[in-house]
């Protein structure tokens, strides 16, 4: 039983068409293909969709044709950024989604920013545009600026109750151990802290492996330690490849394995 919820496409910065990724996963034996372009942002970008209505015409009507085949879900991955998007339910309504994913890419130097050269940067292949956003708009403080991220995704989890935490502590992939390491306790606590805050609210957590097969980061996002403080709290997971290309679909690096070797109490197969 194969599924992916976190999946995009042409309409954002995926590489393939929705009908592309939708043929591909039936011809590989999926069961469930759920859409999450990254949300339309109030700037110009290169990753965010900026047909919304086209985008959510269009999973609608692959709904529709490859209902007696496939599974397909309305979703968005959704960013909050503080001063620019808040308040998901707009997004929610105007496309009718049928779920989302909560995530932080983008993290503001104060709560009033002006525009996207004032947001922190923390994903992409460029490790380096991580770090410029660190010491041009936190001043190298990694501490501060940690706290920001996790304070921001805290903050998004309890006004939005997204169904699904996206990559929860993605702040270390272009850290590479550099700035700080995930066994120093101020990190432990921060990471801590929204795992537990997932648990208050009742959220289901993505095991998302695109760090690992795009060789970004040596782990799953959230961190086995991490997995094993949810195992503890029984907070149901699912296993994403966040893909951005048919071939990604099939990038599981092991996932189901090692929540079976450790008897992980509840893997979702449907939302």
């Amino acid at each position: 039983m194969k599924i992916n919820y976190h999946t995009h496409s042409s309409y954002c910065d995926g590489k393939a068409t929705p009908r592309e990724m939708v043929e591909f996963a039936i011809a590989h034996g999926f069961t469930a293909l759920g859409f999450t372009g990254h949300c339309p942002l109030p700037f110009e970008n290169t990753f965010s969709i900026t047909d919304y209505e086209g985008y959510c015409n269009e999973i609608r009507a692959l709904k529709t044709e490859y209902a007696d085949r496939i599974k397909i879900y309305l979703g968005l991955e959704m960013d909050y950024v503080p001063g620019m998007l808040e308040d998901f339910s707009s997004l929610i309504e105007q496309g009718q989604l049928e779920y989302t994913i909560g995530s932080v890419h983008l993290i503001p130097a104060s709560n009033t920013p002006q525009g996207d050269e004032n947001l922190w940067f923390i994903d992409g292949p460029r490790w380096e545009r991580y770090d410029d956003g660190l010491f041009r708009l936190f001043n190298g403080d990694i501490r501060r600026a940690v706290r920001a991220y996790f304070h921001q995704q805290n903050a998004m989890l309890e006004k939005n109750h997204p169904t699904i935490v996206g990559h929860p502590d993605k702040i270390v992939m272009h850290n590479r151990d550099r700035y700080f390491t995930e066994d120093e306790p101020w990190y432990r606590d921060l990471a801590l802290e929204t795992i537990h805050l997932i648990k208050e609210l009742n959220l289901i957590c993505e095991i998302n492996t695109r760090g690992i097969y795009k060789g970004r980061h040596a782990d799953y996002y959230p961190a086995k330690w991490l997995i094993q403080e949810m195992k503890n709290l029984r907070i149901p997971v699912l296993v994403s490849t966040d893909a951005h290309a048919p071939e990604d679909l099939l990038r599981t690096e092991g996932a189901y394995e090692y929540l079976a070797a450790i008897s992980y109490p509840e893997i979702l197969r449907e939302l």
